[in-house]
């Protein structure tokens, strides 16, 4: 069931089913990632990873959820890159891949100096995550994922 709150202490529902009197509900806010998104999420990066049948390079679980959201997720949302300025080394910040030095880009040595900051999952919208999920349960469906476990997570999709 769905709430939108019209006014304090208004609201419609959006199925045309009532709340029941005396129950609790848990209210979260539709428009940002919710609750269920995030156990997905979880949930299938960990059956991707024991399922041995993804194609990335990660010593850990850690490192292959990061690069899980690099690829498939909304990937970074800063940029860092040293330089040496009148003889000292500075870190610089931007926000995009652009907003660096030319030279740092394209120069693959020079590259290395460079480092993204990846976004949090908790920081996702509720778009960024829906479409994050769709992507990784495409490429699980394309690396022929097919335990019991994720087809209880998918189950658990179709019926939210």
């Amino acid at each position: 069931m769905t709430i939108t709150i019209t006014a304090p202490g208004e609201y419609i529902t959006t199925s045309g089913e009532e709340p029941i009197t005396g129950r609790s509900y848990a209210l979260e806010d539709l428009s940002t990632g919710t609750a269920a998104q995030n156990r997905a999420f979880h949930a299938l990066v960990g059956e991707y990873w024991k399922s041995g049948a993804h194609s990335y390079d990660a010593a850990t679980f850690d490192d292959f959820r990061n690069q899980i959201k690099r690829s498939l997720g909304a990937g970074f949302e800063s940029y860092a890159y040293a330089i040496i300025r009148d003889g000292k080394a500075r870190i610089m910040v931007v926000k995009t891949w652009e907003e660096i030095p030319n030279g740092l880009r394209i120069d693959p040595e020079k590259r290395e100096l460079i480092r993204g900051r990846l976004k949090s999952w908790s920081d996702y919208t509720k778009t960024e995550r829906s479409e994050t999920l769709d992507r990784l349960i495409a490429e699980m469906l394309q690396a022929g994922v097919n335990t019991r476990h994720f087809h209880e997570i998918m189950e658990g999709l179709d019926k939210t």
